[in-house]
């Protein structure tokens, strides 16, 4: 077949997260490909992305004209439906939507094949809409607004998830909730690792238990976008009056109500580049990971450097941590549920090398393989 004409569709580039591994991915894949995207900031962006020719949204402009920083262009959120189908795809065979937010509904040209990459459904519109109304700002009014964009953003995702041929999930979760909300199927694909990158990083010493190692106090790290879905506020409160250390890595429009609740011994960093992050994994005694994440590739990637994981017992992490078994789990989103596991891991020694060998099934060029094959497969049966 011949090579096709590529366009890859993602939602808004102004931070490297776990989509955007996903999209670094897609961009190896694809050399060639022209990414469209909500915002743009190329500050924060990698060079395998950099190396692609990018198309913002007139969402970037009105962000910068207003202006809007980095977190707060969320404000535009009942405009990114119009914003994402402005894009013209007449050009393209193929499409690739990188989708967590609008991406998912981009408009392909009649024929071409759109494959959307579904890291998750709007879950700030589905299961959370509850607590980002709450946290809504402007009282009552702002309340109500936001409700109304929620209803208007349900209608939208689900009537528009027709234009995409076939649907890819990055965990067993993410599929359950794609049938439950749109009642398709969609094929599982989890998400790339840098491995290699976490290889490099040393084992912890060697102790049976933390009371072994002289009783020192550990650092626990916790890294994520601050936005309550996220639910950063456990871990926060779980460590408040306990021994040990608290670094929270990320940052978002949660952060300075964060900042208030945190004890002494929880620093909030911010963002920090791949170096901090790596000699901040390199340091810690374990990663705290509350969220009710579809993937979760935090979590991965402190096992590939060989840190076990406090994690919550449902969503994609569950595919591959439980009590044991890559960390400990707690069942009830609370932080003395938290502070339970955290209680259980320190008790538990982990291998290094057991950690990292979980890992290893998520390898980013395990991904990429699999990836490449389902398009191709698609194309294939597209054109019989």
């Amino acid at each position: 077949m011949p090579e096709p004409r590529v366009a890859i569709v993602h939602d808004w580039l102004v931070s490297m997260r776990g989509a955007e591994r996903v999209l670094e991915s897609l961009c190896r894949i694809y050399p060639r490909a022209h990414i469209f995207t909500l915002r743009f900031d190329r500050r924060h962006l990698s060079t395998d992305i950099l190396a692609h020719p990018v198309t913002p949204s007139f969402v970037d402009r009105l962000a910068r004209a207003l202006p809007l920083g980095r977190a707060d262009f969320r404000l535009l959120l009942p405009l990114f439906p119009r914003a994402i189908e402005s894009f013209r795809l007449d050009d393209y065979d193929l499409v690739i939507s990188s989708s967590h937010s609008v991406a998912k509904g981009a408009r392909p040209a009649p024929g071409a094949l759109h494959v959307s990459y579904v890291h998750s459904p709007m879950r700030y519109v589905w299961e959370a809409e509850g607590a980002y109304t709450a946290q809504a700002p402007g009282g009552a009014l702002g309340r109500a607004a936001f409700a109304a964009t929620a209803a208007y953003l349900r209608r939208w995702d689900i009537a528009t998830t027709s234009r995409a041929d076939a649907l890819v999930a990055n965990s067993k979760y993410t599929a359950q909730r794609i049938d439950r909300y749109y009642g398709r199927e969609a094929t599982i694909i989890e998400p790339p690792v840098d491995t290699a990158r976490f290889a490099r990083i040393p084992d912890p010493p060697p102790a049976a238990t933390l009371a072994a190692n002289g009783g020192a106090e550990p650092l626990y790290l916790c890294v994520s976008a601050l936005v309550p879905h996220k639910r950063v506020e456990l871990a926060v409160r779980a460590f408040a009056g306990r021994r040990g250390r608290l670094i929270v890595v990320g940052d978002g429009p949660d952060r300075d109500r964060l900042a208030r609740i945190a004890g002494a011994n929880v620093e909030l960093r911010g963002g920090v580049d791949d170096v901090e992050l790596d000699a901040l994994y390199g340091r810690c005694h374990a990663v705290i990971h509350p969220a009710l994440d579809d993937f979760g590739i935090v979590p991965v990637e402190a096992m590939a450097a060989g840190r076990p994981v406090v994690a919550f017992a449902q969503g994609g992490a569950a595919d591959f941590i439980t009590d044991g078994e890559g960390g400990a789990v707690f069942a009830q989103p609370s932080p003395d549920a938290v502070a339970a596991a955290v209680d259980r891991l320190e008790q538990t020694r982990f291998d290094p090398a057991r950690l990292r060998a979980l890992a290893g099934r998520f390898d980013r060029d395990a991904f990429e393989r699999r990836f490449a094959a389902f398009v191709d497969d698609c194309r294939r049966r597209g054109a019989a």
